[in-house]
């Protein structure tokens, strides 16, 4: 079990906040809105009004013994580096921080923020990858140079194995899992000898474009 401190309980943090607690994890979640602590605190360990910009709070709710903390201050960017700042501060070292744009991020970043996350960039491109693109089940954009995929095994790929294919030297993606649908088991890591089936998705990871590339094989099969 490890600890976790939330700054910041709009819709985000507040999400992370139950999402941790739900896995077993020690929760702390702080917020000035009081109302919005009084949701939260029947799903995570504690919750507490006060201002997480400031160091003084944060150690007062037991956040110096936290292993990570979450910064989610909605669009006060400010409040989101003056949290960072009191984290960092107590010796929290690993900081994920909701930014609201590219140049948020890039002063995260500078900040010593572990990780920046952009969920409404990253839903955006789910979103346009799953209703532009009829052979993509699921789309994730991990990083700025990473993404993950479903798609349909390919017409020409079927009875064929992913050794014969050699998918990573073809197409420079890797295929991490595949998924049976008949049976809803996820083969991880898959077999490079099974032959693929059409009821078989493929899981693939590796850059945009590569997935761009490899997605119209996938959407010819699927019109």
């Amino acid at each position: 079990m490890k600890r976790f401190v939330i700054v910041g309980l709009g819709n985000f943090g507040s999400s992370v906040a139950e999402a941790l607690y739900s896995r077993g994890h020690d929760v702390i979640a702080v917020d000035v809105n009081e109302r919005a602590v009084d949701e939260i605190a029947p799903h995570c360990t504690r919750a507490a009004v006060g201002d997480g910009r400031q160091v003084e709070t944060l150690e007062e709710i037991g956040a110096k013994a936290a292993d990570a903390a979450v910064v989610s201050t909605g669009d006060d960017i400010t409040a989101s580096i003056l949290a960072t700042m009191a984290l960092t501060d107590l010796g929290i070292e690993t900081v994920y921080v909701k930014v609201v744009s590219h140049d948020h991020a890039r002063v995260m970043v500078r900040m010593g923020a572990a990780e920046t996350i952009f969920p409404e960039r990253e839903s955006a491109f789910n979103l346009a990858s799953r209703i532009s693109e009829q052979g993509v089940l699921n789309y994730v954009r991990m990083a700025r140079n990473l993404s993950v995929q479903e798609m349909v095994v390919p017409a020409q790929w079927r009875g064929e194995t992913l050794r014969d294919l050699s998918v990573r030297a073809e197409f420079g993606l890797s295929v991490v899992g595949i998924h049976d649908t008949t049976t809803d088991e996820m083969i991880v890591p898959p077999d490079p000898d099974e032959t693929l089936d059409a009821t078989d998705t493929l899981l693939l990871a590796g850059t945009d474009e590569a997935l761009e590339r490899i997605a119209e094989l996938a959407n010819e099969t699927a019109e």
